[in-house]
């Protein structure tokens, strides 16, 4: 398990430093992006980056470059919502996308605001679809980055972090302890699973916001 786990990490720190930064951060811009994001894994892409995180320095770098491209990607759906918004609901990709996810993301920004956009970005599909329905709302462009700001930054960090610290701690390990690739992929494994968990108690935390009906729409 060592040798192959130790094999596959050198390919990946033997890509420059620098590409496997611009790689994760255009990954994270087009995951953000409503024309791709729900079929674009940026989050295995900032993984398997971090993994090969060998300085500060390049998990500095790499950070950046994730919370930039995560910025850039969803300024271009505000901006998107903001200018072609509702041409992109009646287009084949605004069909696709489903009137009930155009619905949900509409009700949890009327009902929620600001944290709905901070929360949006660790729910599925909304992640995406509410920088283009805040784009199409009243928001203003510094209110919009005000919230998603913070959620990036939380959410590269602790992607990346986590990834770091259990590849490190693997080739430290790797020579000595035999069974140190199982506990790195356990690690893996248990921080993804803890991410999925994570995401549908938020999902369950806010599906009164997100699901229920408003109440003119009951009297009606």
């Amino acid at each position: 398990m060592n040798e192959i786990l130790t094999d596959v990490l050198d390919v990946v720190q033997s890509v420059d430093p620098v590409v496997r930064t611009l790689v994760a951060g255009l990954a994270i811009l087009l995951e953000t992006s409503v024309l791709v994001g729900l079929v674009v894994p940026g989050d295995t892409i900032v993984i398997v980056a971090a993994t090969a995180v060998s300085s500060v320095v390049e998990g500095v770098a790499l950070g950046v470059a994730v919370l930039v491209g995560a910025l850039i990607g969803e300024s271009i759906g505000f901006a998107l919502g903001r200018f072609l918004g509702p041409r992109i609901r009646a287009s084949r990709l605004g069909r696709r996308i489903g009137e009930r996810n155009w619905e949900r993301s509409e009700r949890y920004l009327r009902r929620r605001g600001g944290p709905a956009i901070f929360l949006s970005r660790f729910l599925p599909v909304l992640h995406s679809l509410v920088p283009l329905t805040v784009g199409m709302s009243g928001y203003s462009y510094r209110r919009f980055l005000a919230w998603t700001a913070p959620a990036c930054v939380v959410w590269s960090s602790l992607y990346i972090s986590v990834a770091a610290l259990a590849a490190g701690t693997y080739r430290e390990l790797a020579d000595t302890l035999h069974s140190a690739g199982y506990i790195f992929v356990g690690v893996i494994v248990v921080f993804l699973v803890l991410v999925f968990v994570g995401k549908k108690v938020i999902e369950r935390l806010e599906r009164r916001h997100l699901d229920e009906p408003e109440p003119e729409d009951v009297e009606s």
